[in-house]
């Protein structure tokens, strides 16, 4: 049976005579964007929420992934003003720096917004704790100032495996890098608690001397998804699919040159957008290959597509350490639709993938990919998936259970580190 931790119960609501745990969360992104935090916290709060907890949260005006407000600004909402969420939360708006691709010029953005979060942190309710969500590891810093002024408990949650993750993507050199990865080591060993979303890198913590950390990982609703029947037996043409970032960390370009090498009896579908999107059109327009590039899409389009494809792609590129306990957001909802998986992954998420039963998982090279999708096309029965793979997802990542976790993981640190306002 898939595998399942002891579900969590609820943090109660308020007792008579308390006031509900307040929250100020600090993000570098939030609804009504689309994005891994947004997502992630966007599904959190619909559960803390309905337990009466309070959250203030602080996060620039909505300017992603493009580096500027594409929204009218009564939904990207007004730098320093006060704007409801989609619950009971109250949205504090930072000012941002607008930007493009460059990673530089992301940096800044980050780092102005960094700043400018610590004073008007200060406008917030008084919080019982204050939370800093990376992989924006500016908001560390600002998370960690934050709630040593205000004098309350930091939890710092790395949804990614920094700074590993920067020293193997050689974002930052030499002096640089030494100064970025003390900097992130320093607020972790500071901070009240570290959360991470894999146990894998939960693990690595631990063995560098980290005592106070938890996994809460990433998920969904998988009452929200629903389950897709299987593909069509016989079909002319075989359907791939990829939706998510098109960046380095995916090394779509092995993907791109497995369908070249396929051919006419496949398309290969990838939905999104990212700093490598330039370079894969060109590279798919190069090799001629059966490739349809598309927006970002969102609600029914996306289950759509979903429907439309044969199998779906989980991929990280190999040969970054940190991937190994590293887990793809869209992975969850590949396996609650219950589509065949293409997985193009090592380590944590390898694991699951196979915990789930979810298809078939290949080295990434594309000639390893293009001889897997070549099968596929002749067996089309290995294409039907069982209900397994969604089983999984409500077992180990319904963020019902994610978020009651979460909650009594807090609740346990206050009693812990008691605030002076509890």
């Amino acid at each position: 049976m898939p595998r399942s931790e002891a579900s969590a119960t609820p943090a109660a609501g308020p007792r008579a005579g308390q006031r509900p745990i307040r929250v100020t969360l600090l993000a570098h992104s939030y609804w009504p964007e689309n994005s891994p935090p947004q997502r992630r916290w966007t599904a959190l709060l619909r559960e803390f929420c309905t337990f009466g907890w309070e959250f203030d949260v602080v996060t620039p005006v909505a300017h992603f992934p493009v580096g500027r407000r594409e929204l009218p600004r009564d939904q990207a909402g007004h730098a320093f003003r006060r704007q409801k969420g989609q619950f009971t939360e109250l949205i504090r708006r930072v000012p941002y720096l607008p930007h493009g691709n460059s990673h530089i010029a992301r940096l800044l953005d980050q780092c102005f917004s960094a700043a400018m979060s610590v004073p008007l942190g200060f406008l917030t309710r008084r919080p019982d704790v204050v939370i800093a969500t990376a992989p924006s590891l500016p908001i560390l810093a600002a998370g960690y100032l934050l709630s040593r002024l205000r004098r309350v408990p930091l939890i710092v949650e790395m949804r990614d495996a920094w700074p590993d993750l920067a020293r193997d993507s050689r974002m930052v050199r030499g002096r640089v890098k030494s100064v970025v990865e003390r900097a992130v080591e320093f607020v972790q060993k500071r901070a009240e608690l570290v959360v991470t979303v894999t146990d894998g890198f939960a693990d690595t913590l631990r063995a560098r001397g980290l005592r106070n950390v938890t996994t809460v990982s990433n998920g969904l609703h998988v009452d929200t998804i629903p389950f897709l029947g299987p593909p069509e037996p016989e079909r002319e043409v075989f359907e791939a699919l990829y939706l998510g970032n098109h960046g380095e960390s995916q090394r779509l370009d092995v993907v791109i040159r497995a369908s070249a090498l396929v051919g006419a009896p496949m398309r290969l579908h990838l939905v999104g957008h990212g700093t490598q999107s330039p370079a894969l059109k060109k590279l798919a327009a190069e090799l001629k290959a059966p490739v349809t590039f598309h927006p970002p899409l969102h609600g029914q389009d996306v289950m759509d597509r979903y429907a439309s494809a044969d199998t779906c792609i989980v991929s990280l590129r190999d040969d970054w350490k940190s991937f190994e306990t590293t887990i793809p957001s869209k992975t969850y909802e590949v396996l609650a639709v219950g589509r065949h998986v293409t997985a193009i992954v090592k380590g944590e998420a390898a694991r699951i993938i196979e915990e789930a039963r979810a298809g078939d998982i290949v080295p990434s090279t594309p000639e390893a990919v293009a001889a897997l999708w070549r099968e596929l096309i002749l067996d089309r029965s290995r294409l039907v998936r069982s209900d397994w793979s969604r089983q999984w997802v409500k077992e180990n990542a319904d963020y019902t259970q994610l978020a009651a976790k979460y909650m009594e993981t807090i609740s346990g640190l206050l009693t812990k580190v008691p605030t002076t306002q509890r």
